[in-house]
């Protein structure tokens, strides 16, 4: 095979499958030419790269939420650095994933086997993705908002593009109040979300094995510290109360006036009306990992 034909077999197989030069040609010459085989050589040879990669950390990345009549969706997807979350191809495919992340209903499962819009599946993209760029990406969580009797906010922070940035918020809200009215509101209830990350909607939420561990921490930090023992289950209790108020939403203090509570700024926002928090969903990127 002359050289220009091994170059234009490279560049045909490059364009149909988007590995470098390199790759390209190793597959080719150890192929003889052939491009289905080389296309499979690629997969087969991007598979074990992505597996190394696998036992890497990947903290970094971006979220991004997707939403179409009344319905939110929203997906982290994480990279090593921050370096890669600001490449095109990384963001184009963070875009895609919140699309089909609304389709499959925030389900992990359904989105994995999903097709993209080159007709291959999420598990292949993902690693032809991770080859290409030469770091660790993983589908980290998703959810979804979709209830039609409900209104449903959302918000990004830090966005690098519409809808994709470093942390995201959905808020779900049931009520009679038209959502026109309460546009603002819903803004501004997603902001403090973002910024205040609430655990759970009120005490009754929180997870009680956490709650049994607070109350541990606190009453062994009280005896170390030399207080009266008759006074150390009062003290504690005021201080798990604290807790509870600091990360429930609706016992936070609302950061648009700190002087009130969550609870009495929705009260003020549903005027004649209710409003019940149904759900909310905070991702910030990399955190817990």
């Amino acid at each position: 095979m002359s050289s220009d034909n091994i170059l234009d077999k490279v560049k045909k197989l490059r364009e149909l499958t988007g590995v470098g030069f390199k790759d390209c040609k190793i597959a080719i010459d150890n192929n003889k030419g052939d491009i289905e085989k080389s296309i499979e050589f690629l997969r087969i040879k991007g598979i074990s790269k992505a597996n190394k990669k696998m036992e890497r950390v990947a903290a970094d990345g971006l979220v991004s939420i997707f939403e179409r009549e009344n319905k939110l969706s929203i997906i982290e997807i994480n990279s090593e650095t921050d370096f890669v979350a600001k490449n095109n191809e990384f963001i184009k495919f963070v875009e895609e994933m919140s699309k089909l992340a609304l389709i499959s209903s925030g389900k992990m499962e359904d989105i994995l086997i999903s097709k993209m819009e080159n007709k291959k599946n999420v598990k292949d993209n993902l690693v032809t993705l991770i080859s290409k760029i030469g770091e660790k990406i993983t589908l980290r969580r998703c959810d979804f908002i979709g209830e039609d009797r409900s209104l449903n906010f959302s918000y990004v922070h830090s966005m690098v593009k519409k809808n994709i940035g470093k942390i995201g918020v959905l808020v779900s809200l049931k009520t009679t109040k038209p959502k026109n009215e309460l546009l603002e509101f819903g803004k501004q209830l997603c902001m403090h979300v973002a910024a205040q990350s609430p655990l759970a909607i009120n005490k009754e939420d929180l997870d009680q094995n956490m709650l049994k561990k607070e109350k541990e921490i606190i009453t062994d930090e009280l005896k170390n510290s030399g207080k009266d023992s008759k006074i150390i289950d009062k003290i504690a209790a005021g201080k798990l109360n604290k807790f509870v108020n600091d990360n429930t939403l609706l016992n936070q203090e609302w950061i648009i006036e700190p002087k009130r509570k969550v609870k009495e700024a929705l009260k003020e926002a549903a005027g004649k009306d209710k409003i019940e928090i149904k759900k909310f969903v905070r991702y910030k990127v990399g955190e817990g990992i």
